[in-house]
């Protein structure tokens, strides 16, 4: 059996960011604001905790406000801190 590649989506009627990885979905809540996304609450589910699962979601999170042209205020704890310990990213964090 083949473990499905996991798959990056903005599902945009629910506000959040989703990774899908073999069925297991990790998301990230936003809103978007003018020139910022705002992430709200970043979240794994049990099987994905301790995979990188919540890296890749954040990595993905972070080209997509790039490719917005956006910078990211991290609410969320998580988020913060990703975007602080990721040097190439740290220019989207706004406080």
């Amino acid at each position: 059996m083949t473990e499905t590649m996991p798959a990056f989506h903005d599902a945009e009627e629910r506000s959040r960011f989703e990774l899908d990885v073999s069925g297991q979905v990790a998301y990230a809540d936003y809103q978007r604001r003018p020139g910022v996304l705002v992430i709200s609450y970043v979240y794994a589910p049990p099987p994905l905790r301790g995979t990188g699962a919540s890296d890749r979601l954040m990595s993905a999170v972070a080209e997509q406000a790039r490719a917005e042209d956006r910078k990211i205020l991290a609410l969320c704890g998580y988020a913060r801190g990703w975007l602080r310990a990721h040097r190439a990213h740290r220019d989207l964090l706004v406080s």
